[in-house]
């Protein structure tokens, strides 16, 4: 039972975008510490990895989910820090409200 606490996964296809929406709910946040945040939230389970994330990171702010602009990390780097913007919050809403009816509907199925 222990060892699955100390394995880590990668994120289901197709959740990755509403993972990093959730993550950038709270605030502004560069790459690394979206990465962080989804691997803590998750209870060191789903692992983010960067060749997914920054390009999930365009992806959304061409989409125009995402806004950006370049700051300093809390390490003293230069670093681009992403946030949501309206569209974002409300993809987001959308994406949780759709996961939960799936989610829910897949345990119904492994119940049986």
């Amino acid at each position: 039972m222990g060892e699955n606490k100390e394995r880590t996964t990668g994120v289901l296809q197709g959740t990755l975008d509403m993972l990093v929406l959730k993550a950038l709910a709270r605030g502004p946040l560069h790459g690394y510490d979206v990465v962080e945040h989804i691997l803590a939230w998750s209870g060191d389970v789903l692992k983010v990895e960067e060749g997914a994330l920054y390009p999930a990171l365009h992806r959304l702010e061409l989409r125009g989910l995402l806004g950006s602009e370049w700051g300093v990390s809390t390490n003293n780097r230069r670093a681009k820090f992403y946030r949501l913007t309206p569209a974002g919050r409300k993809q987001l809403a959308a994406e949780a409200s759709e996961w939960a009816r799936l989610s829910s509907a897949v345990a119904r199925v492994m119940e049986a």
